[in-house]
């Protein structure tokens, strides 16, 4: 016998969670089972969340596990007075969340045309699509660097990616297939740290160019942004200026942006 499923839950899938850890006292990520029938790609996003008051409150999160993974990983800014966070950040083992298993997004290796570098631009949990990446096979075929920028206020702040980082050097699969591609900065905007600065200064005043060998380059860079729409705007005025041009999924490009926000 059938049983329909209630209004608010059609098109929605129920995922079990698990994993939960509380990085900062504004940031955290979880788990989540994956439906069996659940594809995307490395970069993606979808819209999960909870059933508040019999109706389904959803958010666009970038899935920051990649695509091989057999689960689910978020990372989420905690926001007091947030619709969705206020609630989800007091998730526990064994509770359920709903996502529409429909993945888009543009921060996927597809939206962009061929290149040596791989330059990933991120600020705060913007770096969740950015851990996908770094763990995708495909990005290190594509690309002879890559490059994972985070800027955040601070020092805690930085654990989580500096986390995902490690323990792709500690496996001996993707270790082999990242070798020394890989490269990371790391920077905070309030808390003393080696590294101070946005990165939108850093490329402007020539520590990017130090760091990483050469300025940005549409001959030799691809980008990808992820961040606050002021932050978006200023990297992509950056990129439009270095003489790149924006990518997307139908006309791959050499820059993308996403301006998919959580709460």
């Amino acid at each position: 016998m059938n049983i329909e499923q209630p209004k608010a839950m059609r098109g929605l899938a129920e995922l079990k969670v698990s994993g939960i850890k509380h990085w900062t006292d504004r940031t955290f990520s979880f788990t989540a089972e994956r439906p069996a029938s659940f594809r995307f790609r490395s970069g993606e996003f979808a819209m999960i969340g909870l059933i508040a008051d019999q109706k389904p409150l959803l958010r666009a999160y970038s899935i920051a596990s990649p695509s091989w993974d057999e689960s689910l990983e978020f990372y989420s800014i905690k926001v007091e007075e947030g619709p969705l966070t206020s609630r989800l950040q007091h998730l526990a083992d064994g509770d359920t969340i709903v996502m529409r298993p429909k993945p888009v997004g543009t921060l996927v290796l597809d939206a962009l045309t061929p290149a040596r570098r791989l330059i990933l631009f991120s600020t705060g949990t913007g770096i969740a699509p950015f851990v996908s990446l770094i763990r995708e096979p495909e990005t290190y075929e594509k690309f002879e660097e890559v490059w994972l920028t985070q800027t955040c206020r601070d020092v805690a702040e930085l654990d989580y990616g500096k986390s995902i980082v490690a323990a792709i050097h500690a496996d001996e699969m993707l270790s082999e297939i990242v070798g020394s591609k890989l490269h990371t900065i790391a920077t905070t905007t309030r808390e003393d740290s080696p590294a101070m600065g946005r990165m939108t200064d850093w490329l402007r005043d020539g520590r990017f160019a130090k760091e990483t060998g050469a300025p940005l380059s549409p001959e030799t860079d691809r980008v990808m942004i992820c961040g606050s729409m002021e932050m978006l705007q200023e990297h992509k005025e950056i990129c439009l200026a270095a003489g790149m041009t924006e990518g997307a999924n139908s006309e791959p490009g050499d820059f993308v942006i996403e301006k998919a926000f959580v709460d």
